[in-house]
């Protein structure tokens, strides 16, 4: 039977290295891509939301042909620059370049898997 002293060291090296796995499995989630693209629309809104971890949340109104129902693109922002520059632009034309990170384990991160990192705004 193990003593008192080695089992509270093994349950610490267990919680350690759990807590350990945790932090690398989010750290790969956060800094590698599933998929990474642009998407081209009408910026419709941005608004900063959630009670505990506020994050950018935002829609692209995508228009293939005209006449179509738009198809929205929902999204967040985790650069504050990134924020200020598609806030100032709603309602403009703008082009999102985003990567698709799957896997997160909560919505602190963002509410989608799509993270917009930069704005071009189209003429």
């Amino acid at each position: 039977m193990p003593s008192p002293n080695r089992a509270a060291l093994f349950s610490l090296a267990f919680i350690t290295l759990i807590l350990a796995g945790f932090a690398a499995y989010l750290w790969i989630a956060l800094h590698w891509s599933y998929s990474e693209g642009e998407r081209a629309g009408f910026m419709q809104k941005l608004s900063h939301k959630g009670w505990l971890c506020k994050t950018w949340e935002g829609e692209l109104s995508l228009v293939a042909l005209p006449g179509a129902a738009p198809e929205k693109f929902y999204f967040s922002v985790r650069d504050e620059t990134v924020a200020q520059q598609i806030n100032a632009n709603v309602g403009q034309r703008v082009a999102l370049t985003y990567e698709q990170h799957k896997g997160l384990p909560t919505s602190c991160f963002g509410e989608t898997d799509y993270f917009v990192t930069a704005v071009k705004i189209i003429k």
